[in-house]
């Protein structure tokens, strides 16, 4: 076995996985205190799936009988839950929420538990988008931003804010990590507490994780041009469009 020589006192896998039933309650206080990021004041929300087993699957599911739901994203339907997470700019998990696979994003339960260590400026997608979500944001010092819809006017938003949005690939990546590398999701469980226990378990390892996805701080110099440099832009851009049409003529008259 690899590394066995490092752990002479390793027990089998069986029973490492009794012990580790009996040591969730420490590992959950360890990970709420340990693993979590410090909020810097620019935050991005977002939820991602976790199947328990295939569709064709759902009636023959006994460990999750009667306790996961029938949801549907924007991949499809599937059967589990949901994982609400928050991070921050430099991609740390600073807060998690569990619920069932029919709860929306938008659930004000869980986001209200979320946020009691959140300030500042929340991003989300369009899913977030909610009048009421966003007043009970704003009384907590929590301004939420998020994209509009193709129907909805566009909001006044500051040049730094409207960067911001586009880098919310940030929690796309941390969802990727979780699910690729930290195995969040699988459908081999065999009980309730396994599977809260391999949830835990993947967020810790994240947090351990060498290199984690980040933003750079890069808003000032990524100001926009003045229009003294803007119009040579647009001038050099026309004039490389002329010659490409006069280099395509003589080649046709060829």
């Amino acid at each position: 076995m690899h590394l066995k020589h490092c752990f002479p006192a390793l027990v089998s896998y069986n029973r490492f996985i009794e012990l580790s039933h009996r040591s969730a309650i420490v590992f959950m206080l360890y990970l709420h205190h340990c693993c979590k990021g410090e909020c810097t004041g620019i935050s991005f929300i977002d939820s991602t799936v976790l199947r328990v087993c295939h569709n064709k699957r759902i009636k023959r599911n006994k460990v999750f009988k009667d306790i996961a739901e029938v949801g549907k994203s924007s991949m499809g339907w599937f059967f589990g839950f949901k994982l609400h997470l928050i991070v921050n700019d430099k991609g740390e998990i600073l807060s998690f929420y569990l619920t069932k696979a029919n709860v929306d994003d938008r659930n004000a339960k869980a986001i209200t538990h979320m946020i009691k260590e959140i300030f500042g400026k929340l991003f989300g997608d369009r899913g977030y988008i909610s009048q009421a979500l966003a007043d009970i944001l704003f009384n907590d010092g929590i301004k939420l931003i998020t994209a509009v819809r193709r129907n909805m006017k566009s909001k006044a938003l500051s040049n730094e804010e409207k960067l911001l949005l586009r880098k919310r690939s940030v929690i796309e990546t941390v969802n990727d990590e979780l699910k690729n590398i930290c195995q969040v999701e699988h459908t081999r469980h065999r009980s309730i507490s396994g599977f809260l226990l391999n949830i835990i378990s993947a967020i810790a390892a994240y947090s351990f994780a060498p290199k984690q996805h980040s933003i750079k701080n890069d808003i000032q110099k990524n100001q926009p041009l003045d229009n003294k440099t803007t119009c040579t832009a647009k001038t050099n851009c026309r004039l490389n469009r002329t010659q490409v049409v006069e280099i395509s003529v003589d080649f046709l008259l060829l």
